[in-house]
């Protein structure tokens, strides 16, 4: 009988090989991509999974989501059922359940808002639109006009009838909403393709994140005009959103005078108080309503509305830099580590770079107006004179096996790149123009040390998927003469400048 445990062990034993045979373990990947001239700015859309094949499944239903709901939704595209409901006569109109279903989030919110959040703040905007154009502020009788004709009711929803009337000719615009609801719907579409572990989509700065992965994301410091720039805090989420208004990034110049283009709908006068909200919570118009409304209310009165959104956190930072924190936001918050200040006089001994100058690097992508279109590989780096590399700044990829399309970085940086283990975080900030970046070279060289002065040369690469290759490359003297040089565009990168310059008093 000794026999039988030693052929019940081999049994087990062969169960369970066997077993490990036809369930291999899965191996969970990220599949990214970044397009631009999507809803007016850009889109990031990463697909957790381990099969590329339903990878590009989700990432077409997401796709196809976003124009679906962009037709039936958008102010812009004078044939959206919007736009058509907004030129149709005065009478009720059976619209579609998505277009209802944000008019009448819009009601509930201005109520909620107190009327800072309205879909008629388009009558404002568009006047201060106008006096930019005069380079004119409007006159007080212009703003209580507007004012006026904000508070009236523009529209009545029937549940039952299912139809919306327009009680009105104010303009409309669905902005706050519209983003936030097509995200959330985008991703419901990516995931009931199947088979993906999770989604993380970013458009213009407001993000969803939805299945079984935590993604870090980094949120942009208001103060800062550089992609690269240290943000002013980064968090951890999982099946949440993120959502960031600002006045940092839109706006109009009237006399030399910068005006946000968030209005406040109460009183007709841009909002300057908060230049960053960012909220997270559990549903996308949630976090897109409040992080638009906290740019407009004062933080009590922002503090008192996201006590009524379960699980809702936020960070705003106010125009005199005050950094007002919900309770729970420490507990979603990465620890920062310390760093070290070296005294400016120590750093600049000898021949070293100074401390308080910086490079701008500025670049637009080349657009096709109307179109969506992939972001192509750019890749932005410094060599020294005898071309050894100094600085990787810059490297924004889709598919990594394609890296080596960029053939400069690739012999240069590539191994190096690879052997940092790089993850691809997101970031969180007010909505840009699509193809528009900023980028900084401190000085520092890949290890942090600055280095010495003198002439370098910045290349800046470009490559596209079955498209064109592009390098642009040039020299520059960084010593005490400020200077800034355009470079000739090409095929990829529309425009492009570097400007040698003192860093902003409050960046130093």
């Amino acid at each position: 009988m000794k026999f039988i445990p030693r052929i019940l062990a081999g049994c087990l034993l062969f169960v369970l090989c066997s077993s490990a045979n036809k369930i291999p373990l899965k191996n969970t990947q990220a599949f990214v991509n970044n397009y631009e001239n999507v809803l007016g700015t850009s889109l990031q859309i990463k697909v957790f999974t381990s099969s590329a094949t339903d990878a590009a499944t989700a990432e077409t239903r997401a796709i196809n989501e976003i124009d679906r709901l962009d037709k039936i939704l958008s102010g812009y595209n004078q044939q959206s059922e919007f736009s058509k409901w907004m030129k149709a006569p005065a009478k009720p109109i059976v619209v579609s359940p998505e277009l209802f279903a944000v008019l009448n989030l819009f009601d509930e919110w201005r109520t909620r808002t107190n009327g800072a959040l309205d879909a008629s703040v388009e009558v404002i905007g568009k006047l201060w639109k106008a006096s930019a154009r005069r380079n004119q502020i409007p006159t007080k009788a212009e703003i209580e006009q507007a004012v006026t004709l904000v508070k009236q009711t523009h529209y009545k929803l029937d549940a039952i009838n299912h139809t919306a009337e327009r009680l009105d000719n104010a303009p409309l615009m669905l902005n706050s909403f519209a983003k936030s609801f097509i995200i959330n719907k985008a991703c419901d579409a990516a995931l009931s393709s199947g088979n993906i572990d999770a989604i993380v989509l970013n458009i213009g700065g407001d993000i969803v994140i939805k299945g079984d992965h935590k993604e870090q994301i980094q949120i942009s410091d208001p103060k800062a005009d550089a992609e690269n720039d240290a943000p002013i805090s980064t968090v951890t989420l999982d099946d949440k959103t993120i959502a960031t208004s600002g006045n940092y990034r839109r706006g109009e110049l009237i006399n030399g005078k910068w005006y946000s283009h968030i209005v406040d709908p109460r009183t007709g006068m841009p909002a300057d108080n908060v230049i960053s909200s960012t909220v997270v919570a559990f549903n996308a118009t949630d976090a897109g309503a409040l992080a638009t409304a906290f740019s407009v209310l004062t933080p009590q009165e922002s503090a008192r509305l996201a006590s009524t959104i379960p699980g809702a956190e936020y960070l705003i930072i106010t125009n005199n830099g005050q950094r007002i924190e919900s309770n729970g936001w420490k507990g979603i918050e990465v620890p920062v580590a310390r760093s070290i200040t070296v005294n400016s006089e120590m750093q600049q001994k000898g021949n070293t770079w100074d401390p308080n100058n910086e490079l701008l690097i500025n670049l637009e992508l080349a657009q096709i107006e109307g179109f969506r279109i992939h972001r192509p590989y750019v890749a932005v780096w410094v060599v020294d004179k005898f071309k050894k590399p100094v600085r990787n700044i810059a490297i924004w990829y889709n598919k990594p096996r394609y890296l080596d399309d960029m053939h400069a970085w690739y012999n240069t940086y590539y191994q190096t790149f690879m052997d940092a283990n790089n993850n691809i975080s997101s970031t969180s900030s007010a909505t840009r123009s699509p193809g528009k970046y900023t980028l900084k070279w401190d000085g520092k060289d890949d290890n942090g040390k600055l280095v010495s002065r003198g002439t370098y040369t910045i290349y800046i690469e470009a490559a596209r998927e079955h498209g064109t290759y592009q390098l642009m490359e040039q020299k520059m003297d960084f010593s005490d003469t400020f200077k800034q040089i355009m470079l000739k565009g090409n095929t990829e990168i529309a425009s492009a400048s570097l400007d040698y310059r003192k860093k902003p008093k409050d960046a130093q």
